[in-house]
């Protein structure tokens, strides 16, 4: 019996971007850790002529052997879908089960409007993810310090521990106002925090990270440096986490966790009320 992962295709569509069918399919896949799934995303597929492309590129994959392919689908339009739907696969239709389940219990139909979660271009939602993405860019790695007392958070670590990623993930997702700042060695020479963070204590989140990825992550930026050094990591990643304990701030360490892990432990530590859209 070979050993080898069993192989599974996954044809995501959308009319949309895909994202939200992506995002699901992940999570759920994820959990089928032996199987090795080849994820196709075909987004905008918004026309009848698209699903048939869709639905040969399907039965293409059917025939060249091996289990049926995966089909996640966010699909709106209901002759779309069907013509998808009617491809050699097991479709799953993420939208169609809920919605319908939802017109019984509120007495009321669903618009079926293609797109309509990416299209509240003038929503208030959406001018505050774009104004929290602009106030995120702005105060990347501590680059302008005046607007601090807008942040809704200020997260802190040594360079290169997740601190940029997580701050616009904040923002984008959740139109979080998420400021970042680096603690540099100087910082660890006083055993203080930069005087530029001083005011805003309360608003501050601490992100750490195992030295030897640390270090993994910084030679891909800086080859054989020494701030790229196994020595040197281990010590910014002690000297930061012992002055965010003595400090008193919440940290977590970002290592083995997804920047939705990291992301959802910042909101619930700094008690930020969740705005996802």
């Amino acid at each position: 019996m070979s050993d080898e992962p069993l192989e599974q295709t996954v044809f995501i569509v959308s009319d949309s971007t895909g994202i939200t069918a992506e995002t699901f399919s992940h999570a759920v896949l994820s959990q089928f850790e032996s199987i090795n799934f080849q994820a196709v995303r075909l987004p905008f597929v918004d026309s009848t002529e698209k699903a048939e492309a869709v639905a040969r590129r399907i039965a293409r994959q059917a025939d060249s052997g091996g289990p049926l392919p995966l089909v996640f689908s966010t699909l709106v339009d209901s002759d779309i879908a069907d013509r998808i739907r009617a491809a050699p696969c097991i479709f799953m239709d993420l939208f169609g089960t809920v919605v319908q389940h939802l017109e019984e219990v509120l007495g009321a139909k669903a618009s079926q409007s293609v797109g309509r979660s990416h299209t509240n271009g003038l929503s208030k939602q959406y001018n505050s993810r774009i104004e929290a993405i602009n106030f995120s860019l702005a105060h990347d790695d501590g680059q302008y310090v005046h607007g601090l007392e807008q942040a809704d958070v200020i997260l802190i670590g040594v360079s290169r521990c997740g601190k940029t990623p997580t701050s616009l993930y904040l923002a984008m997702q959740y139109a979080v106002k998420a400021a970042n700042y680096p603690l540099i060695p100087e910082d660890f020479d006083r055993a203080a925090l930069p005087a530029t963070l001083l005011p805003f204590r309360r608003k501050l989140f601490g992100l750490s990270i195992q030295p030897e990825r640390l270090a993994e992550v910084r030679n891909e930026r800086r080859p054989n440096s020494q701030y790229a050094s196994l020595k040197q990591c281990r010590e910014e990643v002690a000297d930061a986490e012992r002055l965010m304990r003595m400090e008193g701030i919440p940290w977590l360490s970002t290592t083995t966790r997804s920047i939705e892990e990291i992301s959802t432990k910042i909101l619930d530590e700094v008690g930020l009320e969740r705005m996802s859209y």
